[in-house]
């Protein structure tokens, strides 16, 4: 009788969350560890099944670098970055494409509808979705010391997020799964981040929530301590003195950006831990990083 009681109270201290959370949106970036091993995917789809049931509106925008790599290798071709940024010619876009907005993003999609969901698969292109525009970079030449203009084919970033068919989808009932797949001004697709897309579109939604799953266990400090609770205003700070660097730092950009754009608030979340976001969406101690706009 004391485990089921204490079942109850679980459920109890979770209502005033889901009062609050009720109809509004979450923007969840899917990746890493969370994406990749079995039982961390049976988690997620479970909670965003539930987040779903109870009246959140779910949408989902996911990575898939490793599974890219992987197909390349076996096709006979070497993945190429640059600053982090994969080299994509038109062969590497086609192979992105398959990957991306087929094999991986029907796996997600299944995954959830399995567990109750009702999950629908889309790329940037679809609808009219994302527009983007080709991405450059710029890179020192060792020899000469000037910086250049690194060409990295078709890789873009996000001019415009049209969210009609989000929407749609959205008051019907359904969890929009979105490949980072978007549409050039002349008609190329173009691969982007996923980071920065699940950024534009919490922001086109003016979403409650944009949260990041990640494979660390949020934003550290010098101490190598958990930041709980971070605001928009102190990171400037903090990349100054090196506390956020490497991976952390277009992370930490894409929340930036989300907040700027009118949505909510932001998180960096363990994906490594099961049920990650149920945990840090009904507890108030929370589990990773979250990121207030004051």
């Amino acid at each position: 009788m004391k485990e089921i009681i204490e079942k109850a109270e679980v459920l109890i201290d979770a209502l005033p969350y889901i009062r609050n959370f009720y109809g509004k949106t979450f923007v969840i970036k899917y990746g890493g560890a969370a994406q990749t091993k079995d039982e961390l995917k049976e988690s997620f789809a479970k909670d965003v099944a539930m987040l779903n049931f109870i009246g959140i509106r779910i949408v989902i925008v996911h990575g898939g670098g490793p599974k890219i790599s992987a197909t390349m290798e076996k096709m006979g071709k070497k993945p190429a970055f640059v600053q982090g940024q994969r080299v994509t010619d038109q062969e590497t876009m086609d192979i992105v494409e398959m990957v991306l907005g087929g094999l991986v993003n029907k796996e997600i999609v299944s995954l959830i509808n399995r567990h109750g969901g009702r999950a629908v698969g889309l790329s940037g292109k679809d609808g009219g979705l994302i527009t983007a525009q080709k991405k450059t970079i710029r890179k020192v030449t060792p020899e000469t010391g000037v910086s250049e203009i690194v060409d990295l084919g078709l890789v873009g970033e996000v001019t415009r997020i049209d969210p009609s068919i989000l929407d749609g989808l959205e008051k019907s009932g359904f969890i929009p799964v979105i490949a980072p797949i978007g549409m050039g001004p002349k008609g190329q697709t173009l691969n982007i981040n996923a980071d920065y897309v699940a950024s534009a579109v919490a922001a086109a939604l003016k979403a409650e929530k944009l949260i990041l799953l990640t494979d660390v266990a949020g934003l550290l400090d010098k101490k190598g301590k958990v930041i709980s609770t971070l605001k928009k205003g102190q990171i400037p700070g903090l990349i100054k003195d090196g506390t956020i660097t490497g991976g952390m730092l277009p992370k930490v950009q894409a929340c930036t950006n989300a907040l700027n754009e009118g949505a909510g608030k932001t998180h960096i979340v363990d994906g490594r831990i099961p049920h990650c976001l149920l945990l840090e969406i009904f507890t108030k101690e929370g589990i990773g990083t979250e990121i207030l706009d004051a």
